[in-house]
């Protein structure tokens, strides 16, 4: 059985190698339609694993069966070492979910919600009183907490939605679309609370609608689509799998004729043409080969001024697997 610690900041963390979440072989149909086959990944103690893919993907109906809200035709789910079953407690209490709806009560205020779930959670009053102080810090409510929480803005109330998930200090944290209608300041406010949990040593699965917050939140990436799991790793992983390559501009003065010859003769440039201001090279693993790069052109008799690498983005891995936008 896994032993759990506590952080500093109340965060649990694994004492050992085993994820935190392992989900394998997941399915579920609804009458003749199947809406996930066969899905399964896992996720380990500080790693963020981003759930992406087009509406009807299949992502909602795989967090509802990792969480236990859904039962699954087939397929197995383990949290913290301890199969989650429709009475498993033990594997549940280890979760927390933020869904896309809001989960709090309007006519409470933020301390009252956050009490009244923590009695809920089967937490001591103590111990509310005072993880309702830390949570109300975290998420920048401490100067609303008795306010009622109709009063909230829509960030506020999805802030303090993902309080209520941290309450009972979870080892894994679910959350399906947090920042969906939230304010610019409000969605910082919540990227950079997932960054820290995640840094704490938290376990998160993330879905998302916002390809950028993929990019900046998440270790590893699974897309689904048609409720299959259609590629997994990091950016770099996938953008290896499909055989793309990074681009790189160098803007640079002397002989770009010669020195773009001798680039192209390079085993690890897969193209290379010059321009009036320089040269234009396609390559895998870039900023790898970059020394290289300078000292064959500064061997050709030219003088590189600026050096710009644009890298392969999880967009375009999602466009060529499902052939749709993310937000489709």
């Amino acid at each position: 059985m896994t032993a759990i610690a506590q952080t500093e900041s109340g965060v649990p963390s694994s004492t050992d190698a085993r994820p935190i979440l392992d989900c394998r072989g997941l399915e579920k149909s609804y009458g003749d339609r199947r809406a996930v086959a066969g899905v399964g990944f896992e996720i380990a103690a500080g790693e963020t694993y981003g759930l992406l893919g087009p509406n009807g993907a299949g992502k909602t109906t795989t967090i509802s069966m990792v969480c236990g809200l859904l039962s699954r035709d087939a397929g197995e789910v383990v949290v913290n070492g301890k199969p989650l079953t429709p009475s498993s407690t033990d594997a549940k209490t280890a979760i927390g979910y933020v869904p896309q709806d809001l989960a709090i009560y309007p006519d409470l205020t933020a301390k009252e919600n956050l009490t009244f779930f923590g009695r809920l959670y089967g937490m001591a009053r103590v111990d509310i009183r005072q993880r309702s102080k830390e949570i109300l810090e975290i998420t920048g409510l401490a100067d609303r907490a008795d306010e009622r929480t109709d009063e909230f803005s829509g960030g506020m109330k999805r802030r303090l939605n993902i309080g209520i998930a941290l309450l009972h200090r979870p080892s894994l944290l679910v959350l399906d679309e947090p920042t969906v209608g939230v304010d610019p300041q409000s969605r910082n406010a919540i990227l950079g609370n997932v960054e820290a949990l995640s840094g704490a040593g938290m376990a998160v699965l993330y879905t998302t609608h916002y390809m950028e917050e993929a990019e900046r939140l998440c270790d590893r990436v699974g897309i689904i689509d048609e409720g299959e799991i259609k590629a997994e790793g990091t950016r770099r992983e996938l953008v290896a799998i499909l055989g793309e390559h990074d681009h790189v501009s160098l803007d640079a003065t002397g002989d770009l004729t010669g020195a773009a010859r001798a680039l192209a003769s390079l085993e690890t440039i897969a193209e290379a043409t010059h321009r009036e201001s320089g040269i234009d090279l396609i390559l895998a693993n870039a900023s790898r080969h970059l020394p290289q790069i300078l000292e064959t052109v500064a061997q050709a008799d030219a003088e590189v001024t600026s050096v710009n690498v644009v890298e392969p983005d999880l967009e375009a891995v999602f466009l060529k697997l499902t052939g749709k936008a993310l937000r489709d």
